[in-house]
């Protein structure tokens, strides 16, 4: 079964580039972020039509997250995550799918840091670990997928010394993530990639694909139970380089 994480960076914007490496590409079950779309914008029809069942949580100009399965269908189980209940944003969606509970999400971005932004992804992300403590200790096959705006280590980073100042690079994001890994969790890609240099996303400005200037922040963490059945991890490359394609490439999995 191949699991895909995809940030679209605005779902209908971008249909065309989605819809062709669907078909392309044809993961069993697809993680979409930043839809930049409200609910009832969503392009449900298309998705559908190539044979994909589909949830989404959607809002309007930013953030949204969806779930999309070709092997049987979607069972949501939660959307939005928990611990806040005065949380708009739409970041989180949870489901499961083909006997696999699938957690898709939107990690904050977190700039400028200091402020109440960079504050506002500290939080969320202390959520998360509360919410994957659970998931882990419930010894369910789960997958998290998505976009976690971090970069863990001077690997996944471009230059790190000048990312220094940035919230995606900041110490407490990524104690945080190695918080997450600590609890059990596998980060598939650079499990299979352990020592190199794997970029999901590179910027618009300055060339930064055709320089493979990138960073590493679109993460397929897997738990314990999983982790033996983890093939492989790779990064659909060549997507970043479609006409107007999202800044971010389609990361995937592949479990037996």
């Amino acid at each position: 079964m191949r699991i895909a994480t995809y940030n679209v960076n605005g779902v209908n914007g971008r249909l065309p580039v989605l819809l062709r490496w669907l078909k392309e590409a044809a993961p069993d079950i697809a993680c979409l972020q930043e839809l930049k779309a409200p609910q009832e914008k969503f392009p449900e029809g298309p998705i559908r039509d190539l044979g994909y069942d589909v949830i989404w949580h959607g809002q309007k100009s930013w953030n949204g997250v969806a779930i999309l399965s070709r092997v049987g269908n979607i069972h949501q189980t939660r959307r939005g995550l928990p611990g806040d209940p005065d949380d708009s944003h739409s970041r989180y969606i949870e489901a499961a799918v083909n006997g696999i509970l699938i957690g898709c999400l939107y990690l904050p971005n977190g700039n400028p840091r200091p402020g109440p932004k960079f504050d506002y992804k500290l939080r969320w992300f202390d959520r998360l670990i509360d919410h994957a403590a659970e998931l882990v200790a419930s010894r369910q096959p789960v997958v998290l997928a998505g976009d976690f705006n971090v970069m863990p280590t001077e690997l996944d980073v471009y230059k790190p010394e000048r990312w220094l100042d940035d919230a995606l690079f900041a110490p407490e994001a990524r104690a945080a993530y190695a918080t997450l890994l600590e609890q059990g969790w596998t980060d598939a890609l650079r499990s299979r990639h352990p020592g190199e240099k794997i970029y999901t996303f590179w910027d618009y400005f300055r060339n930064a694909f055709g320089r493979n200037a990138g960073l590493r922040i679109d993460h397929l963490l897997v738990s314990p139970s999983l982790r033996k059945r983890l093939i492989d991890a790779q990064v659909d490359v060549e997507v970043r380089g479609w006409e107007k394609s999202s800044d971010h490439a389609p990361v995937w999995i592949e479990l037996s």
